[in-house]
């Protein structure tokens, strides 16, 4: 077995750390969207900052582990690296964006507000430290999570907040500068896209400990890489990546929010129907 170069083996260790890096830069952010205020013009723009930087991060944690195991460098301090890097990045980060909505858009009392966020985050804690637990090196184990992943918990928020920034007009531009959504926004009543900002700013509330539960649940997720890998080379995986990369790169905001709640009511509706079924005889990673 050749022995990787020490440069190849460095690699997955520092798309971890870029992955943490994006994290605490998004907090960063984030203070400086509070600091700012909602009144002012900058604060949409460096609170979608925040999240794109998270979103960022999902691109790197996916990488990560893959590189890892293509390479053959896993090991047990990559590992911890990993989830303390995700502890940040997908548990700290994507809350602590929330709080500061919450807070700037004068939403909920700040008690409430906390509360919600330390459940996010708390839970997301436990979820990681369970997975160093249960997790089982190699590719077969590697098939489903048992509860919702962190990196999905946080993406699925994040999104909700981009879209909240994107009906809201704030991120999409305006006039010649107007993107696909801020065009297709103009044809959609004033009054319908704020009645849906604003059920969407309140829904972020209850939206924290209910990711924050799904992370600890016992809920079958699929591992969306696994299932990539495993569908490479055909014609018709190429046809769908190809397209999927077409939509996200003109509506990416949509895109990204229908992704996760479609990635959440997955898992959800597959529990409900194995629930009665007896044991599962699939092997979980949690």
């Amino acid at each position: 077995m050749a022995i990787p170069s020490p440069s190849i083996a460095l690699l997955p260790s520092l798309l971890t750390m870029a992955n943490a890096g994006c994290g605490l830069l998004a907090i960063s952010k984030a203070i400086d969207a509070l600091a700012a205020g909602a009144g002012s013009p900058t604060y949409h723009h460096l609170l979608a900052s925040a999240c794109w930087l998270i979103v960022l991060a999902l691109v790197f944690d996916a990488l990560d582990g893959k590189v890892a195991r293509m390479t053959n460098t896993s090991s047990e301090m990559g590992a911890q690296l990993d989830s303390f890097a995700d502890c940040i990045t997908f548990g700290v980060a994507p809350a602590m964006v929330a709080k500061t909505m919450l807070e700037a858009e004068g939403l909920y009392h700040p008690r409430l507000n906390f509360l919600a966020v330390a459940c996010f985050t708390l839970l997301a804690v436990i979820r990681l430290a369970r997975f160093n637990l249960t997790t089982e090196p190699g590719e077969e184990h590697h098939r489903f999570f048992q509860g919702l992943p962190s990196p999905a918990a946080a993406g699925t928020l994040v999104a909700t907040m981009l879209m909240i920034l994107s009906l809201g007009g704030g991120i999409e531009g305006s006039g010649s500068e107007a993107t696909a959504v801020g065009r297709g926004l103009a044809f959609i009543p004033e009054s319908a896209r704020m009645g849906i900002v604003t059920f969407l700013e309140h829904s972020v509330l209850a939206l924290l400990p209910i990711l924050g539960f799904l992370m600890v649940s016992q809920v079958r997720y699929g591992h969306a890489m696994a299932k990539a890998a495993k569908e490479r080379g055909s014609s018709q995986t190429l046809i769908k990546w190809t397209v999927l990369a077409l939509v996200l790169y003109l509506v990416p905001v949509p895109f990204l929010f229908i992704l996760g709640y479609f990635y959440v009511g997955r898992g959800l509706v597959g529990a409900l129907r194995r629930k009665g079924q007896g044991p599962d005889p699939l092997r979980k990673v949690g």
